[in-house]
């Protein structure tokens, strides 16, 4: 495993338009786990995290807050989770999340995101196998036995956990989430999560090759333009 998975995840959301679009993404998903539950962070794990990490990405406090109270409403925007697979530029695997209220329009838009760039969309299921579906805690630190010991003292199954870099990570699955974040917390009560997140983590990665890498470029960034991806996992390795 490894810190590499951070690497990789480059901020995109630099300009006024990519900003809008990170708020739009977390408005909805905001919405979406509100809805489902209870839109009462207090009363409800999900949407708590959620407002952490939108906090931590710097989404004001209003598109937060018009997002909780538009699920308190009657009725509202039924959004769906969809999932696509497929092979990227170079034969790198991908994993498309999306929300949406138009399988149609989702479908559409995905799908031309493939095909423009030499892409192969796939079955459910074609590429999920090459990738492990993890919590991920990421936090500045060096003492990586000492953050085992105080899961296993709260008995939270882990998966792997690494210290590099100035950094520690820890792997658990992903039913362990919000167990292994009390324990972390409880056990370390300054620390600062960079990282907390359900991700889907390569097993292996695939290094793409000059011809490759500006199309895959292409290929995130035209899947980024789509209103209803909100994650995109890849294996890919662009070179330098």
């Amino acid at each position: 495993m490894g810190r590499s998975f951070e690497n990789r995840k480059a901020s995109i959301f630099k300009t006024a338009g990519q900003k809008s679009k990170l708020y739009s993404r977390y408005g909805k998903q905001l919405y979406v786990v509100a809805k489902n539950g209870v839109p009462d962070p207090d009363s409800n794990p999900a949407l708590r995290n959620m407002i952490e990490r939108a906090k931590r990405d710097q989404v004001p406090a209003h598109v937060i807050e018009k997002a909780i109270e538009k699920a308190k409403g009657v009725g509202g925007e039924d959004f769906q989770p969809v999932r696509y697979e497929g092979y990227g530029p170079g034969g790198c695997a991908v994993i498309v999340d999306c929300l949406t209220d138009n399988n149609n329009r989702t479908i559409t838009d995905v799908r031309n995101c493939f095909t423009k760039t030499g892409s192969k969309l796939g079955p459910t299921g074609s590429v999920a196998h090459s990738f492990d579906h993890l919590a991920i805690f990421s936090f500045k630190g060096d003492d990586g036995d000492a953050v085992l010991e105080a899961m296993l003292n709260a008995d939270v199954d882990v998966d792997d956990v690494e210290a590099k870099d100035g950094y520690v990570t820890l792997f658990a699955p992903v039913g362990e989430f919000f167990k292994a974040k009390t324990a972390l917390l409880e056990a370390f009560p300054e620390l600062e999560l960079e990282v907390q997140e359900i991700t889907f983590h390569p097993q292996a990665y695939k290094e793409l090759s000059t011809d490759d890498g500006p199309m895959m470029e292409k290929f995130l960034a035209m899947l980024n333009d789509c209103d209803d991806v909100q994650e995109v996992y890849h294996n890919a390795i662009l070179p330098t």
